[in-house]
């Protein structure tokens, strides 16, 4: 049962991104990053996982002070005395700012804090911090993106860490986590050229993830060692898995593939030839990541059973959650189709 606490900080977590997104001041936005920053805490408490308190300290510290950045920043900003006027110190004074909300949406290289944080939440809390929580910094990054040899150096570096240090996981949480780093890479290089692209993505991705993790927390899986052994025993589990672990690779023909491919595409209509083809390399070192857990899932049969005709429907007894997943699997089938008879 849902307790009412989590209700009511979750309702004032909506709220806050709200806020923060639809403000006319600096102040305001910073007020409602704050409220959103006391409203997740209480989210993540749980008294069955005794890690919780240490990710939720974690996460309460490194926000806290990228507020205080940001505030400060908004205050050097508005100071208009003869030092700070300055055209050099006012964009130093943004920098600063972009850097704090790219700390507080855990993007590389501030991404520090973002996979130890997520290592210690149960599934539903990561869920929360991969997608919700994206909301308002990036949507405030996407006010202030001027600087665009800042960004492009974030977006390369965001590649790189999220390939290399992905490589080398076995728990699936920091998959996840160095997945969204790769993924924020791409949203943020839409951000430069068209916002409506960044939405597409945004979405797609969040549908995908909700897919990810909801199979991951239906069994109850945290490791690689447990996804082989909990996956022999449910195929449709496994196959409704594998398929939506590809698409969120965004590897053809996958509903994944189509934002990558809005962004290939405006990012080279833009004269941008050399960002999409950097990305595009340094991400095929995900893609393995993906490819190497999908096909391991798929030929680990050392306790499979037999093919059965009875199967129940994904373990989730829910038509609704296989119809979901059978949909974001081959949308991108039907959006092509959609989009040639138009």
């Amino acid at each position: 049962m849902t307790k009412a606490y989590k209700m009511l900080f979750m309702s004032t977590l909506m709220t806050s991104t709200m806020i923060s997104i639809s403000s006319y001041s600096w102040l305001g936005m910073w007020l409602g990053l704050e409220i959103n920053l006391l409203s997740i805490i209480p989210l993540m408490h749980n008294q069955k996982n005794m890690l919780s308190a240490e990710s939720s300290i974690k996460y309460f510290i490194t926000q806290a002070v990228a507020s205080t950045v940001i505030l400060m920043s908004i205050i050097l900003m508005m100071n208009k005395t003869s030092m700070t006027s300055n055209s050099v110190l006012q964009s130093s004074f943004m920098l600063m700012m972009n850097s704090s909300l790219l700390t507080k949406m855990g993007m590389a290289p501030f991404h520090f804090w973002f996979p130890e944080v997520m290592e210690g939440l149960n599934w539903m809390n990561c869920l929360l911090i991969l997608t919700w929580q994206k909301i308002a910094p990036m949507v405030l990054l996407m006010y202030n993106m001027k600087f665009t040899m800042f960004m492009t150096m974030i977006i390369i570096s965001a590649m790189i860490i999220s390939g290399i240090m992905g490589v080398n996981q076995i728990s699936l949480r920091k998959i996840m986590a160095y997945s969204s780093i790769n993924h924020m890479g791409w949203m943020i290089s839409t951000m430069m050229v068209m916002k409506t692209i960044w939405f597409y993505y945004f979405i797609i991705y969040t549908l995908i993830s909700i897919n990810v993790v909801m199979i991951l927390n239906f069994k109850k899986i945290f490791s690689l060692n447990q996804l082989f052994q909990s996956m022999n025993s449910d195929i449709m589990t496994k196959m409704f898995f594998i398929l939506n672990f590809l698409s969120l690779s965004g590897i053809p023909p996958f509903l994944g593939f189509m934002p990558k491919w809005l962004t290939v595409q405006i990012l080279v209509q833009n004269n941008m030839i050399m960002l999409p083809t950097i990305m595009i390399v340094m991400t095929l070192i995900t893609i393995f990541m993906y490819m190497r857990i999908a096909l391991s899932t798929l030929l680990m049969n050392v306790n499979e059973i037999n093919w059965n005709p009875k199967f129940n429907v994904i373990g989730f007894k829910s038509f609704y959650m296989a119809t979901m997943n059978f949909l974001t699997i081959t949308s991108l089938i039907l959006v092509t189709i959609l989009f040639n008879s138009l």
